[in-house]
């Protein structure tokens, strides 16, 4: 399935399709957007038993979890919070 499809999850839509990252002959990769958000995700390579179904599961699972990690603190800290040197 290489088709590209929209579907809504949670109150945000989801724009799903296939592009090789560098060109022709370079793998294909499942591209997403998501409404609200202006960024674009290639989370995993097109396979060819991919179902609307499967790649919707998994772009729903991959964004669920990349949203948790971006409100979890940082385990680094904020770079304003480091000790200045004397």
């Amino acid at each position: 399935m290489t088709k590209a499809f929209e579907f809504e999850d949670d109150g945000r839509t989801y724009t799903c399709r296939v592009e090789s990252l560098r060109g022709p002959g370079s793998p294909a990769w499942w591209w997403f957007g998501v409404s609200g958000d202006g960024h674009r995700y290639a989370p995993f390579q097109a396979a060819r038993g991919d179902t609307q179904d499967s790649v919707r599961t998994r772009i729903v699972a991959y964004y669920t979890n990349h949203l948790t990690r971006r409100s979890e603190p940082s385990a680094h800290g904020h770079w304003s919070s480091r000790r200045k040197e004397a």
